[in-house]
């Protein structure tokens, strides 16, 4: 079984997010978190898979001098597409207000770029899934701001809480990738990388 193969290794994931954290687990891969500290800066011009690959890929290189023989490193970096502009973390709450304001009643795409880096190879993807939100009224902007504090979010939202059940009307793709991590398709990558 490729979890066990998996699991002779040393993985660890390089990223401070509870819930891809929660996601490895219950893909059933046992990982150690190490947190870096990384300036999530890009270069200007790319495009929102772009950004995300370039972002995760610099995550994990910040790695390459510390691995050894049998460790390999996940990192991850999800944004929020709309509108041809990054959606990012919100600052405070006038700022989670105004990106979710973007959002209401609008399509976005949440872009997540993971990579994947061993002592003697790389491999970095996206995953891109289109999530479309009815129209919020400020009123419910402000209740779920202030009941959920997501300034932790790409996008000012989490989908698995209380303004993703009540106003997403359609997601086409991976569910998960909202979330914050595909894992379908990282449970795929990790089989041809090992």
């Amino acid at each position: 079984m490729i979890i066990d193969k998996l699991n002779e290794y040393k993985i660890i994931l390089a990223s401070r997010s509870p819930r891809r954290q929660q996601l490895m687990r219950e893909l059933g891969i046992k990982c150690d978190v190490v947190i870096k500290e990384y300036n999530e800066l890009f270069p200007e011009g790319l495009n929102g898979e772009q950004i995300a690959k370039h972002i995760a890929f610099e995550k994990a290189a910040s790695f390459k001098d510390e691995l050894t023989e049998n460790e390999i490193v996940i990192a991850a970096d999800t944004i929020v597409w709309c509108g041809n502009k990054v959606l990012g973390k919100p600052l405070n709450r006038e700022d989670a207000a105004f990106i979710l304001k973007e959002i209401s009643g609008n399509t976005h795409e949440v872009i997540t770029g993971v990579s994947i880096r061993s002592l003697s190879k790389e491999f970095t993807f996206s995953e891109s899934t289109k999530v479309t939100f009815d129209a919020i009224s400020e009123e419910e902007i402000y209740y779920y701001i202030d009941k959920y504090k997501p300034y932790d979010k790409a996008g000012a939202y989490g989908i698995q809480e209380w303004i993703g059940i009540a106003a997403c009307s359609r997601i086409e793709g991976s569910y998960f990738n909202v979330v914050g991590l595909p894992v379908q398709r990282l449970y795929k990558e990790l089989q041809r990388f090992i």
